[in-house]
């Protein structure tokens, strides 16, 4: 089973240019008001319309499994808002997050760890 997300962005470009540039997802412009992102097997759409008309509202985090969440880590440390640092969770997980141009927090964590989780209930 795969999720993907529609999210709403105050400016695309920025947008854009912060998935691309700063956490190295593919990008591709869906329309003229949204685009997609997508990396790990994750894809998230982002459009500027307000489907919702409550402006730009979420809470909570978006958990993303990566192959190898050191490497990322490195690759991104410098350039993204880090929202934590890498690390060991007491929950069971190694993870970092940010926080993305929009306000998002994107957690990324091991793949191994999100089969500890499931087997955990």
């Amino acid at each position: 089973m795969s999720l993907s997300l529609l999210l709403r962005c105050i400016d695309k470009p920025k947008t854009r240019d912060y998935y691309r540039n700063i956490l190295h997802f593919d990008v591709v412009e869906s329309s003229e008001l949204s685009l997609r992102v997508s990396k790990f097997n994750t894809l998230i759409i982002f459009t500027e319309l307000d489907l919702w008309e409550q402006g730009l509202q979420m809470s909570g985090t978006i958990y993303i499994s990566v192959p190898d969440v050191e490497q990322y880590f490195a690759q991104i440390k410098n350039t993204a808002e880090l929202a934590w640092p890498l690390q060991d969770m007491p929950y069971g997980t190694r993870e970092f997050a940010v926080r993305d141009c929009n306000g998002y927090y994107l957690a990324f964590m091991r793949d191994d760890d999100v089969l500890a989780l499931n087997k955990a209930k």
